[in-house]
């Protein structure tokens, strides 16, 4: 992962760790598929490449600050390479920072919608390795703005720890290297409450 990102998180993390006495803190891990039109539905400037397919796992956290509502970011990846037109392997990457809304529906069962915005990240992986003063890496990047929507519903099987099968809508700037502007993930992550305080 780029180190930019990771301190970027730390820092945040960081940050609202003072602000954050959360009334609940939640971390999760899961899989799930990405859902996109297909490479013969491609139209206009867009390439004949589908983002379809393909096994992401996702890791998520997010903290409620008052009552229902909180913050939340994520990152889902594709666990493989894939072949990019035939010619270079290539990985796509997905974060995003969100707004959200988790009211609970009764003992085992809540709601959860959020909104928010990220980029996707798509590694176009190369033979050799290219260095600059902070890393070395074999690939070049692409990076695109995109906003998230997202929603699932959790079910809470023992104590804090729940499943959440879950969908997230991807609208995707200027995707011109895949067949749309937007793609859907499905996954199924579980997680399990970090911190609860009840005022």
């Amino acid at each position: 992962m780029n180190r930019r990102f990771w301190i970027a998180a730390t820092l945040v993390t960081l940050l609202t760790a003072g602000v954050i006495q959360a009334q609940q803190v939640d971390a999760s891990f899961g899989v799930g598929t990405i859902l996109a039109p297909s490479a013969a539905n491609a139209s206009g400037n867009y390439s004949s490449q589908s983002l379809r397919g393909g096994a992401y796992p996702v890791i998520r956290g997010d903290f409620l600050l008052h009552k229902n509502y909180g913050i939340m970011g994520e990152v889902s990846w594709r666990a493989s390479q894939n072949n990019y037109q035939g010619t270079s392997p290539y990985r796509p990457l997905f974060w995003d920072f969100n707004g959200i809304y988790a009211p609970r529906l009764g003992d085992k069962a809540g709601l959860e919608l959020s909104a928010g915005i990220g980029a996707e990240s798509i590694r176009f992986y190369q033979p050799f390795y290219y260095c600059s003063f902070y890393s070395c890496t074999n690939y070049t990047s692409s990076n695109h703005f995109m906003g998230h929507f997202g929603g699932g519903l959790r079910y809470y099987f023992h104590g804090g720890a729940f499943i959440r099968p879950e969908a997230d809508f991807y609208l995707i700037r200027n995707n011109y290297e895949f067949s749309s502007p937007y793609a859907v993930r499905l996954a199924h992550p579980s997680a399990i409450r970090l911190a609860e305080d009840n005022f």
